[in-house]
């Protein structure tokens, strides 16, 4: 059962909150823009759906999660206490977990392969839904889409992403999909490495695809340690869980 009655748990995010809150107001100072055209996702992987409705409380509604194990559970229980979110699905994802997706997920963040916008589109249509999509992008070149769908660990972990050179043909295939709007891009900045100049190819992505596609602002960029690279490069969207929930706990299916 989830109570809402955890004070020390709600002044811990509570103060967590208001760092995020102050380090994304000076990334965007330092970078000449508006706090209020960066959207903050806490990612709550791992953590209870009480956390959830701490955070709903605190002014956090845009919630991101990467297994759809977890995910849907979770969403039917902050549903169920009749919490308005929005969820965000930031993980690698299977077609087989497509409909369980469209379900609940106010965005797809990690659509890499034309497969998937199909199984998508129609999982959405039939639930009478419309689900938003974001290209993602691997601007290392890590792993292939075709890998990404093969691979048994698929949505298990992998980072995924389609190469820059395929994002127009899969931003078409979004648009022209039943059930599926298209709204921008996203990618995983590159482990060890200096996160600026993917942040930039993406930004650069995003200005080539609104020109076919003005609906798609959204720049999905930055975690707990790059968001101010993030922000610099033009991130409409950061998707935040060490800093704002403390480390990460066990999953328990």
């Amino acid at each position: 059962m989830i109570t809402r009655a955890d004070g020390a748990r709600r002044a811990e995010l509570a103060e967590n909150l208001a760092g995020l809150r102050a380090q994304i107001a000076a990334a965007c100072l330092a970078a000449g823009r508006d706090p209020a055209e960066v959207t903050l996702i806490a990612v709550t992987k791992t953590f209870p759906a009480s956390d959830v409705a701490l955070l709903a409380d605190l002014g956090v509604t845009d919630i991101g999660e990467n297994r759809d194990a977890e995910a849907a559970g979770k969403a039917a229980e902050c549903a169920a206490l009749g919490l308005s979110l929005r969820w965000h699905f930031i993980g690698q994802l299977q077609v087989n977990k497509a409909a369980s997706v469209v379900s609940y997920a106010y965005m797809v963040h990690s659509v890499d392969r034309f497969r998937l916008i199909t199984a998508l589109g129609r999982r959405a249509t039939a639930a009478g839904r419309e689900v938003r999509c974001l290209v993602q992008l691997n601007l290392a070149g890590d792993l292939a889409p075709a890998a990404a769908d093969a691979a048994s660990g698929a949505g298990q972990g992998g980072r995924g992403g389609a190469p820059a050179a395929e994002a127009a043909g899969l931003a078409d295939a979004i648009a022209a999909e039943p059930g599926l709007l298209l709204r921008g891009v996203m990618t995983v900045a590159p482990l060890g490495e200096d996160p600026v100049p993917a942040f930039s190819r993406l930004r650069e992505a995003s200005a080539q695809l609104r020109a076919r596609h003005p609906q798609a602002t959204v720049i999905s960029a930055g975690m707990s340690a790059d968001l101010a690279q993030a922000i610099s490069q033009g991130a409409t969207h950061v998707r935040i869980g060490t800093a704002l929930l403390g480390g990460r706990r066990a999953f328990v299916r």
